[in-house]
Formats: C-alpha cells, sequence, structure tokens
C-alpha cells in the first residue's frame, strides 16, 4: 500500500516528535504534513515565547522535516487554552500578521474553544475576522468536553462571521458530530489516538457510513501518547476492511491537498518534485545529525 499510495496527514505537532518519527513517517509514505500552532503542555508566560515557538514552526521545522524527505507546513493562530489569559492573548494577537503571510503557512489555526469561556471565544472571533479579511482557510479545534454542543457553536460563530464553511476544517471530530459538520458544508477531520478518543476501528465505520466527501484523517500527535503513523495505519485498514482506494485516497491525501492548498502555498509539486535530500546542510549553523554520516542523495553529487 505504501508504495501506490502517498499520505498527507494535516494535524501533526512534529515539535513534539523525535526525527525517528520523520523516517518512519517518510518510509510509510507520508510525504507532507502540516504542524498546527499549539499549547505546549504548559501556559507560556510571555509574548515571546510565542515568537519563538511560531518562528520555529517557519525555520527550524521545515528545514527539519526536508532533511527527511517531508514537506513541513503550518497553521498560525492563538491557540484556545491560552487565549484564557487575555492580557498576554491580546499581545499575540498582534503578532500573528508577523506570520500569517510566511511561505508555508496555510491557515489559521488551531483556534477555536476548549473550556467555551467568554475570553476563548472573543479571541477566536477576532481570529476569524482575520482570517475573512486575509481570505484564509481556518482550522477549528473543538472541545474536548461537551463537545457536540461545542462543535456546532464553533460552526456558528464561523457563519456569523461570514466564512465560507467549504474553508473551514472542522477538527478533532468522532460519531455524535461528523453529521452535523457534513450537513452544514464544512470539511469534518479526524484526530486518531491509539487508545482514546478516535481509533482507526471507529474511523473506518466513519467512512463507511458517510462517505470520503469532505472527511479528513490526521493523528495529532504530540508529546502525549499518540501516534505520528496513524494516518498510514489507517489507511491500511480502511483497506482491508473493503473501502476503495479512491475513497482511503481521498481521505488520506487528497481532501487535505485540496482544503488547505487554496492558498497556492501547498501544491503537489513540492513532493512530485522535491528538492533532493542533503543532510549536510545546516540551519542556523545546526544539523539533524549527531556524527551520523549525512544522506545526500546522488544527484546532490557533483
Amino acid at each position: 500500500m505504501e508504495d501506490k499510495m502517498m499520505i498527507i496527514d494535516p494535524h501533526v505537532h512534529m515539535t513534539s516528535r523525535t526525527t525517528d518519527d520523520y523516517e518512519a513517517m517518510a518510509a510509510a509514505g507520508v510525504v507532507a504534513i502540516i504542524e498546527p500552532s499549539f499549547w505546549l503542555g504548559q501556559p507560556r508566560t510571555q509574548v515571546g515565547s510565542f515568537q519563538d515557538y511560531f518562528s520555529s514552526l517557519v525555520g527550524w521545522e521545515p528545514f527539519r522535516a526536508s532533511q527527511f524527505g517531508i514537506k513541513h507546513y503550518c497553521t498560525i493562530g492563538l491557540n484556545s487554552k491560552e487565549a484564557n489569559n487575555e492580557a498576554l492573548a491580546e499581545q499575540v494577537i498582534e503578532l500573528l500578521p508577523l506570520y500569517l503571510h510566511k511561505e508555508n503557512v496555510v491557515a489559521i489555526g488551531e483556534i477555536g474553544y476548549d473550556d467555551q469561556t467568554p475570553a476563548e471565544d472573543k479571541f477566536f472571533r477576532m481570529q476569524l475576522d482575520m482570517a475573512k479579511e486575509l481570505d484564509m482557510t481556518v482550522q477549528v479545534h473543538t472541545p474536548h468536553r461537551d463537545k457536540k454542543a461545542g462543535t456546532i457553536k464553533s460552526m456558528e460563530v464561523c457563519l456569523e462571521h461570514g466564512l465560507d464553511p467549504a474553508n473551514v476544517i472542522i477538527d478533532h471530530n468522532n460519531e455524535e458530530t461528523v453529521k452535523e459538520v457534513l450537513d452544514r458544508g464544512f470539511i469534518a477531520a479526524f484526530t486518531i489516538y491509539p487508545k482514546t478518543k478516535m481509533g482507526n476501528e471507529r474511523m473506518v465505520e466513519v467512512v463507511k457510513k458517510f462517505g470520503s466527501s469532505n472527511i479528513i484523517v490526521d493523528s495529532s500527535a504530540d508529546w502525549g501518547v499518540s501516534d505520528p503513523l496513524a494516518v498510514p495505519k489507517t489507511a491500511s485498514l480502511m483497506l482491508k476492511r473493503g473501502i476503495s482506494m479512491e475513497d482511503v485516497r481521498k481521505t488520506c491525501y487528497q481532501n487535505a491537498l485540496d482544503a488547505f492548498g487554496k492558498n497556492g502555498k501547498m501544491k503537489e509539486a513540492h513532493w512530485l518534485q522535491p528538492d533532493s535530500i542533503n543532510q549536510s546542510q545546516l540551519f542556523n549553523d545546526n544539523s539533524v545529525l549527531r556524527g551520523q554520516k549525512p544522506r545526500i542523495d546522488e544527484d546532490q553529487i557533483t
């Protein structure tokens, strides 16, 4: 399967992962990823922490991915958890325009609700207005608690702010929310975890029931118990369960490309006609290697 099909993981937090994960993902057919800006496990206390983090998403991390043959994109936004520190959140909002125009930034995200507080609502709406003004795709984080109500509220707020549902990816869906999301014309993304939330067995049943239109599979792998190979594993399981190659390709590749490629920054040519891997290259005098022999593809040798 891996030789026949390319995979896109459109929600994976590679800042939290190792080079071993990049190698394994590339071997499993992953050609491109999207890394949403997110909460790092504990609150950041100053705007400079966000600035350095955003800079890594548009600098170091794309370089690191390229050293293993994977094209890296990201989404930039103020996450819902940290929206509750209003004084700091105001500073982050002012910072966002400096990054939204960077070449690998394909959406504003992941934004939305966590505890569905007034502060979260305020900054969610501010970023939706920013997305509308800049004609950018939006990646929405739906809350893990009271998910259905939070998902419906997220969509209603997007519509209230005049966003096209076809340009909004509603993520962290489950069986309880998917019909509502699809019926309203939004794109439904599913984060696949090893033992909780959405598993790949459940994802198979969702695709069997709802088809492949406007449905995206991702891993959301981060610093917790998660799996950066969740998308290729789910693709393989779908094929074993009788889902067509075309439907698997749509949910694990094409739909993500269509959804996040609208602004022209994410292009299939980036991995169909890739730059050759040369691990002797440096980024700010740093290498991904620690004394190992660098991989240098033959067409780099002159």
